[in-house]
């Protein structure tokens, strides 16, 4: 039978130094119970200390997770793909109390099936001439980790160059799953995302380190379907059994169990209520137009992920391509914010990891993400603003290999007011951030990269598009009300091309009422069924 522990048992074994290897998205599919008991354990005794965390997707809803692991002290160095939403991480971070690395979520899922083959590391172009490329940054992200040495080697292969990203080995790894059998059997029945918990065993047990599960249910042996068995028991060293899901094992941080989140019934979506005309709004109804019927997508945290499933649901024609989100999701509305990663009526829920195979390989059709700054060479960064270190995350796996790439973004920051009437925008009080900038903090999307490789690429904010080229980028649209001389060029530290065939954005974006997009999108549909 599988070993039973509990959370404070295991916290007290766990010896000073060791790496451990979390799963988990967001605020989905951590492991609450096992993290609040080490940290707790940490601040009673000061064990266990100095340790390394390696996780893939970010860990905390600003609350729980990793936050659990935030004293000083207790981290030594953490390996990871975003912290956006770990505030407590993010301070110890910028702080230079821990040493950070920060390398791209698709390439840390992979790197956990290459360590569980005992190879010597992730081989990848993903991530050339971005900061985590040595040459650049080499995926340090604060000044205490500069000083260390270079994780993140370039490597030639038939001329041609990649990145190895190197295997950690690990001491523990948990993972999170809604019942165990005793024989050790885990399933994942009420989770809503099956992320890369048997990668993560498999990686761990190539090493000799110990797998530990944290479940809901404990059930009799051989009663599971094998189909609905995710993790086999010879993988799993013990188990946690929660006492209190309401706070240790919530199934995404509105709800304890939803069955909608599982995947488990259906709901009707047509009398879901739109979302407000606002900015946001208008940059995500631009964006779907440049959607394309029977295309696969891919949509980013952000104004992407909070917008663009609504829109295309009002506009009925989420019918007509596929819809994917990182996390392994594909297909239903996506519910966004702080559960960004699941979605409302998903078509499947994939491994997380497996999932990335296709982004990398096949290249996804299309992709909406978010973009903090952009310079007059079509370089992006999300990642890092002034000392505020958020992290990748996905970004440079889906907008590397993606065949078209539609950055989401307002023009300026901090305190933009706008107001929208009678088809126009107007101006209402700028932002006093200008996100369109000479010198960027960090390099999350190389334009360079990209045009290359004749990547097509496009920049919606709510007054302005912008198309990538060799040259730079090329402002092609503005929105009606919006004066080209006053409230665009001035709020710019470099001048783009100017389109000579400039024109202004589809009035209907600016529509209180749907815009109608359906008829638009199923006459595209009817021109590429001719075509072929």
């Amino acid at each position: 039978m599988v070993k039973s522990i509990k959370a404070s048992d295991l916290a007290c074994e766990i010896p000073n130094g060791s790496t451990i290897a979390l799963v988990g998205f967001g605020g989905m599919g951590q492991c609450d119970k096992i993290l609040r008991a080490i940290g707790q354990n940490f601040k009673e005794t000061g064990h266990p200390n100095n340790l390394t965390v390696f996780h893939t997707a970010g860990q905390s809803d600003k609350s729980n997770g990793i936050e659990h692991l935030s004293e000083e002290g207790l981290i030594s160095r953490i390996i990871g793909g975003h912290w956006g939403l770990a505030p407590k991480i993010r301070k110890l971070i910028e702080e230079n109390k821990i040493d950070c690395y920060c390398w791209p979520q698709g390439q840390l899922t992979h790197l956990l099936r290459a360590m569980a083959n005992k190879l010597p590391g992730q081989i990848s172009p993903t991530g050339l001439g971005t900061f985590v490329d040595p040459r650049v940054e080499g995926g340090k992200f604060n000044e205490r980790t500069k000083a260390k040495e270079d994780l993140i080697q370039v490597v030639l292969i038939n001329n041609e160059e990649f990145l190895l990203y190197p295997s950690i080995p690990f001491d523990y790894v948990f993972i999170r799953g809604t019942s165990i059998d005793e024989n050790g059997n885990i399933t994942t029945e009420e989770e809503p995302l099956k992320l890369e918990i048997l990668s993560a065993a498999h990686a761990a047990k190539a090493y000799g380190g110990k797998v530990v599960a944290q479940v809901k249910y404990l059930a009799k042996k051989e009663s599971f379907h094998p189909k609905d068995v995710v993790v086999p028991g010879y993988l799993v060293d013990a188990f946690v059994l929660v006492e209190v899901p309401e706070i240790e094992h919530r199934q995404v941080p509105s709800s304890v169990y939803d069955p909608v989140f599982s995947g488990d019934i259906r709901t009707p979506t047509q009398d879901l209520a739109p979302i407000p005309l606002d900015i946001r709004k208008v940059i995500g109804r631009r964006a779907v137009q440049e959607l394309t019927p029977s295309a696969v997508v891919n949509l980013g945290i952000g104004i992407p992920g909070d917008v663009i499933g609504p829109i295309t649901n009002e506009e009925e024609i989420n019918e007509h391509f596929t819809l994917t989100l990182e996390s392994g999701t594909v297909g239903g509305i996506p519910i966004g914010a702080n559960e960004f990663g699941i979605a409302r009526n998903p078509d499947a829920i994939l491994d997380h990891e497996y999932l990335f195979d296709y982004y990398h390989g096949a290249g996804i059709d299309i992709t909406f993400m978010g973009a903090a700054e952009v310079d007059q060479f079509g370089n992006v960064n999300v990642s890092k603003f002034g000392k505020r270190t958020v992290g990748c995350g996905g970004f440079i796996d889906i907008t590397q290999s993606a065949k078209k790439v539609v950055f989401c973004t307002t023009f300026t920051g901090g305190g933009l007011n706008v107001s929208i009437e009678n088809g126009k925008l107007y101006i209402l009080q700028e932002g006093k951030v200008k996100k369109f900038k000479n010198h960027l903090n960090q390099i999350t999307f190389s334009g360079k990269y990209a045009a290359d490789y004749s990547k097509n690429v496009i920049y919606v904010t709510e007054r302005a598009v912008f198309n990538l080229t060799k040259e730079g980028l090329v402002l092609t649209e503005i929105a009606p009300g919006i004066d080209l001389a006053t409230d665009i060029l001035p709020h710019m530290d470099f001048k783009p091309i100017i389109s000579p065939h400039l024109k202004t954005m589809d009035y209907r974006i600016f529509w209180e009422e749907s815009m109608s997009f359906k008829f638009d999108f199923i006459q595209k549909k009817d021109i590429q069924t001719n075509l072929v």
